[in-house]
């Protein structure tokens, strides 16, 4: 019924930037909240940002002033633009969105992820 597709990661250096993208297609009404989750080997996963309809935001504070994320509500797509990278932000960054299915149903879900190594 949903489906949300990641796209943007790869391989830079510390101190390099990264643009991710997740897009949100499928049966649907409307999506409410969008949001970047990342999991590091060995850690639990944990909320990066995340963006309500009315475009207000809230970041971890290990990312604050380094990332940012926005939206686009015709294309539902949210973005994590990510700049001055460091190792530990290394990590399978996943897309999640909720709203409402065109049937009127809840719907929650994630992507698959893309993976973001920081690494010399």
């Amino acid at each position: 019924q949903v489906r949300l597709v990641e796209s943007g990661g790869g391989l830079v250096q510390p101190g390099g930037s990264l643009r991710l993208s997740c897009a949100a297609s499928g049966s649907i009404f409307s999506i409410n909240n969008m949001g970047w989750y990342r999991q590091a080997p060995g850690k639990q996963r944990e909320l990066v940002a995340a963006v309500t309809r009315g475009g207000n935001t809230n970041y971890a504070d290990s990312v604050k002033g380094r990332f940012t994320v926005s939206r686009d509500n015709t294309k539902n797509t949210v973005y994590l633009q990510m700049t001055s990278l460091k190792p530990e932000d290394t990590a399978v960054y996943y897309c999640n969105a909720d709203g409402r299915h065109m049937s009127g149903s809840y719907f929650w879900d994630w992507g698959q992820g893309t993976q973001v190594t920081v690494s010399s």
